[in-house]
């Protein structure tokens, strides 16, 4: 199995973990005289199976992830790691840049004022260098997964 399917079960399992979750909640309270729509004892074995496999596949992930070299400096993981740091940096100087640029009504003279105490285009200008950053690691990273054998 390649690295892209293991990933792709992965979140396939954690969508089907979910709906257990909620068809177990939603079966074990009923009125008096009612009987469940689904018996949540099966929903619960099924569930906790659906743990283990989820479990199991992102153990062999995160092995494969820590093992398998993305370049000469770094493993796939740190790549990953490296990915989400980006993310968060270009997240918080857009969200900077669109609250400084947020339009104000001011009805009369009299109303306060807000002035932006940021530079709004160098703030957008480096979040877009941020995206295009994350844009060709991440396309790097997918990349790889379909070339890498699960361990």
């Amino acid at each position: 199995m390649k690295l892209a399917e293991a990933l792709i079960l992965r979140s396939d399992l954690q969508k089907r973990i979910e709906q257990v979750r909620s068809r177990i909640y939603n079966n074990v309270l009923v009125q008096e005289g009612e009987m469940p729509s689904e018996d949540p004892n099966l929903l619960l074995k099924e569930f906790m199976a659906l743990q283990t496999e989820l479990t199991s596949i992102i153990k062999a992930i995160n092995n494969t992830n820590n093992n398998t070299p993305f370049n000469d400096e770094m493993m796939i993981s740190d790549a990953l790691v490296e990915r989400d740091a980006i993310l968060a940096r270009r997240s918080v100087l857009s969200g900077a840049a669109d609250m400084a640029s947020e339009k104000q009504d001011r009805y009369s003279r009299t109303e306060i004022k807000n002035v932006s105490t940021i530079d709004v285009k160098k703030f957008q200008k480096e979040a877009d260098k941020l995206s295009k950053e994350y844009r060709e690691l991440d396309t790097k990273i997918q990349g790889m997964n379909w070339n890498i054998d699960l361990l």
